[in-house]
């Protein structure tokens, strides 16, 4: 169940787009940003990802591609958790491909406005959200381009997607575009082409980096405890050699990969982050934490899918956290390119 108080609460405590300058926001620096994902993760997935939509795919946007009214208009809202932003970029027929993107959006000069139509789906905050970032294909130069479309806009509805076995505690749904007809001033004007999406997806990514392995330390937490107080064969679970090697596998892929993500937050905040380094710490700290939590689970036997111990429902986030953002195979073959100056996302032309 999303508790929607909690955004608020995350407003209030100055979390919310932290690292921009001004409007209300902490300004605080990418380790900083890292470090709020991660703990939110130890938690549950679902809120770290209401807060990577709010301040990554949301609050940056409207920081790096619009215009100064734009941001005083809806920035500082934002921040307190007044109200509530999502991000359209997936599609029913284009997940991993939106370059290919059906959504469309149609330019009225002598109405001085925007028609949109169309469909996203699988949108974290979306049922509730007062703000959808849309990003549609421009009939009259068949460009990518981001839209502001506000809640209560003819045309849009926002079903809520049902039956989700992971992130259980956010709520997900889907943006229903049926000639939405937005004002000129609501196009995002500094961002044209999937650079625009794919920069706010690098922002996000790198705050999943941090969190996946927040989710990875909680499941170890609990492992570790779990096998110190079980006793089997006439001690506790934690004198036997297979399991030390777990949780010691489990330390140190962890250590490894907060040390890599405190480097990339360092560059990043230098200005030297290149994607594709983005792409090989979600890719690595999605993994990792998805098989610590397997392990973690296996170790607890069957206590481990009850929701007593918690484990289950991490391991159950994640195998969501892996796919979004960038699914893990996506993420190799953007660093395949990166490697070798070929892409492999599609058959050569």
């Amino acid at each position: 169940v999303f508790d929607r108080e909690i955004v608020t609460e995350l407003g209030e405590l100055g979390l919310l787009g932290p690292t921009i300058q001004g409007y209300g926001c902490a300004g605080t620096t990418s380790v900083g940003y890292g470090l709020v994902t991660r703990e939110l993760e130890r938690v549950d997935s679902s809120y770290r990802s209401v807060l990577s939509v709010q301040s990554s795919l949301v609050m940056y946007p409207l920081w790096a591609y619009g215009t100064p009214a734009q941001r005083e208009r809806f920035l500082p809202r934002l921040a307190r958790g007044e109200i509530v932003g999502c991000f359209g970029l997936t599609e029913p027929n284009h997940g991993s491909d939106p370059g290919r993107m059906e959504t469309r959006a149609r330019h009225n000069p002598s109405a001085g406005t925007y028609t949109l139509r169309g469909s996203k789906t699988w949108i974290t905050n979306s049922p509730i959200a007062d703000l959808c970032v849309v990003w549609a294909k421009c009939e009259e130069d068949g460009r990518v381009r981001g839209f502001l479309v506000e809640r209560g806009t003819p045309g849009l509805s926002t079903p809520k997607i049902e039956g989700k076995f992971s992130l259980r505690a956010s709520t997900t749904g889907m943006i229903l575009l049926d000639d939405v007809e937005v004002p000129e001033e609501n196009l995002l004007p500094n961002a044209e082409g999937l650079a625009g999406p794919f920069g706010c997806l690098t922002q996000a990514r790198y705050g999943i980096a941090w969190g996946a392995l927040g989710a990875a330390e909680a499941c170890l937490e609990t492992a570790r405890q779990y096998v110190l107080d079980r006793k089997q064969f006439g001690g506790p679970l934690a004198r036997n050699q297979l399991v030390q090697k777990k949780l010691a596998d489990m330390v140190t892929e962890i250590t490894l990969g907060l040390h890599a993500c405190l480097r990339l937050g360092r560059l990043k905040d230098e200005g030297r982050l290149a994607p594709e380094m983005v792409s090989m710490l979600k890719r690595n700290s999605c993994g990792k934490a998805l098989g610590i939590a397997r392990d973690a689970r296996d170790m607890l036997g069957g206590n481990g899918i009850c929701d007593e111990f918690h484990v289950i429902r991490h391991l159950m986030n994640l195998e969501a956290v892996n796919t979004y953002e960038g699914t893990h195979d996506i993420h190799a073959l953007i660093l395949g390119r990166a490697i070798t100056g070929v892409q492999a996302f599609a058959p050569a032309k």
